[in-house]
């Protein structure tokens, strides 16, 4: 019993290493990897071996499925293109098993030291995820051998040996377990690596044990489809074409008994055999396969066609939860959908714009609508980014995270302001028959016009997070409020002068102006964060804010 206890062990730390390896990498180059896998837009020999690559690096084909779908969810890539990232991966899977059974224990002890080293030295930073990764790939290699320690005295076992004798005379069954041991795993490579050292231990056989390889293939088809089972049809489809391809090695199986036999006269030991076996079969396949992505994209489309779902408010597009286990393409997914927000409120402003001059009762519905969207888009924004503990997350991740969430509440508190100013000019011109002078309107829309261009530039810093551009919307800021004085002096001079249609709705009038002064602070917190660096106190930019009379002043929040 104790000696299955430490099978099962040496397995969860196998188990453990890889996943340590995976998240490690792609959160020190989730980024750099999404753009390895974007330059290989369409081109399928570029995006084949981009899949190699980046497969190898975080040592799981099924984060770059992750990215792949996300890409396609995001309408970034054509779904032949992630088919073909996918073919990829699988050989980077294969690859990466190779050289990780390669003899290598005396590099274990040493990964180990200095991964430990660095990572608690240096946590939340780039050098202590390396060291992440290091610890990740220590692991691994000592995993390996417990295993086979552990098995050697399991292979005397009758009992044991009865067990996995019965899987030799089912193929398709050593097929289901190895899929099965896939999924439970989270990856299709701990499976074959645990596959080819139980082989090379003794304890099954070389056609069981190519039986569980071509399962953990299917496995990883699995996974993938599991993880995308939330997501738009366009990126489900990566999924099912992904799981298809790998479903069409079945065509294998048929041949294994006189293929096994052939392997026996090659003279290797049973544990090169199968990362052998695996390496060629996967390369084969996929090199076979990878001419087809196109047909497979038309069939895919059509056994997932796309459904249109409108029930009246926006869905967020780009919040993918897959991705949460890697920050920084999470905060990507969260970036854009803030800005997302951030295009609604700009045709919010848009509309405004018409609900003045014009007396249609369109512009106005439209506004409370997009208005409902983007209270729709806050609210996932918001709980995505709940979802991401912040103490995992390192310095720059955690100073991001803080302004992707303080530009969506500014952004939902702006919706709440258009919506109401058009609800009171609505009603000054319906339910009490008045209207603004030519004066008053003229004055409205330059305010109006230099509010819209600061949204784009807000929304432009947040982006580049440019010091340049932060400068020169302070600069606007000051600019705006320069000219919402004069305005509402000129406003007065008008009531001076008796001009009816400004006694009428002077206080409309005034109460616009001092929101669209609101607007335009909101607008303009996104420049705050761009000026403050890495290091330097949150106040160190506050100094210019403004505390609003109606509420009080919080932390993060623009006056």
């Amino acid at each position: 019993m104790l000696t299955l206890l430490h099978l099962l062990s040496s397995i969860a730390l196998l188990v453990w290493g890889t996943h340590i390896v995976r998240t490690g990498i792609m959160r020190v180059y989730g980024s750099h990897l999404r753009r390895m896998l974007g330059q290989s837009m369409g081109n399928a020999p570029l995006a084949f071996g981009a899949g190699i690559g980046v497969t190898a690096l975080v040592q799981s084909s099924n984060a770059t499925a992750l990215l792949a779908i996300s890409f396609v969810a995001q309408g970034l890539m054509g779904l032949p293109t992630a088919l073909a990232i996918m073919l990829g991966a699988d050989v980077g899977t294969a690859l990466m098993a190779r050289v990780l059974t390669l003899d290598l224990s005396w590099l274990s002890p040493l990964l180990t030291l200095v991964g430990v080293s660095l990572f608690l030295s240096r946590k939340q930073s780039r050098t202590g995820q390396i060291g992440r990764v290091l610890i990740g790939l220590g692991l691994i290699i000592l995993a390996l051998q417990l295993i086979v320690h552990a098995a050697e005295p399991i292979t005397e076992a009758r009992g044991m040996q009865v067990l996995f004798s019965s899987l030799a005379g089912d193929t398709l069954l050593a097929v289901l377990v190895g899929a099965l041991f896939a999924v439970l795993s989270y990856s299709s490579l701990a499976a074959v690596l645990l596959t080819s050292t139980l082989a090379g231990a003794g304890l099954i056989s070389l056609p069981v044990a190519l039986g569980l390889v071509i399962g953990a293939n299917i496995g990883s088809g699995l996974l993938a489809w599991f993880n995308a089972s939330l997501q738009p049809a366009s990126a489900r489809r990566v999924a099912l074409g992904n799981l298809l391809y790998k479903l069409a090695g079945l065509i294998v199986l048929p041949f294994l008994v006189p293929l096994v036999a052939w392997m026996d006269t090659l003279g290797y030991s049973a544990q090169t055999q199968v990362i052998g076996f695996h390496l060629v079969y996967n390369s084969l396949r996929c090199l076979l396969l990878l001419p087809t992505v196109h047909p497979m994209s038309r069939l895919c489309e059509r056994l997932l066609p796309e459904r249109q779902l409108d029930n009246g408010v926006a869905q967020p597009r780009h919040l993918d939860p897959a991705a949460l286990d890697t920050p920084s393409l999470a905060l990507a997914n969260a970036v854009r959908e803030t800005l997302r927000i951030g295009d609604m409120v700009e045709l919010m402003l848009a509309r405004l714009l018409e609900v003045l001059r014009e007396d249609r009762a369109e512009p106005g519905e439209e506004i409370r609508r997009l208005d409902d969207d983007v209270d729709a888009l806050y609210s996932g924004v918001k709980l995505y980014l709940a979802q991401m503990p912040r103490e995992d997350l390192a310095e720059q991740e955690g100073r991001r995270w803080a302004e992707i969430i303080e530009l969506a509440i500014n952004l939902e508190q702006a919706g709440d302001i258009i919506e109401h100013m058009a609800s009171k000019v609505q009603n000054l011109k319906t339910a009490k028959r008045r209207s603004f002078s030519d004066s008053g309107l003229e004055e409205l829309g330059q305010l109006h016009a230099q509010l819209s261009a600061n949204l784009r530039l807000g929304l432009s810093v947040f982006i580049s997070g440019d010091s340049h551009g932060a400068r020169q919307l302070l600069q606007q800021k000051r600019q705006f409020r320069k000219l919402e004085r004069e305005l509402a002096h000129s406003h007065v001079h008008r009531l001076h002068r008796q001009v009816v249609e400004s006694i009428e709705t002077s206080a409309a009038h005034l109460e616009l102006i001092a929101d669209m002064k609101r607007l335009n602070s909101l607008f303009c917190s996104a420049a705050y964060p761009a000026l403050e660096g890495p290091g330097k106190p949150r106040t160190s930019g506050d100094t210019n804010r403004e505390v609003l009379p109606s509420e009080p002043h919080l932390p993060g929040r623009p006056a």
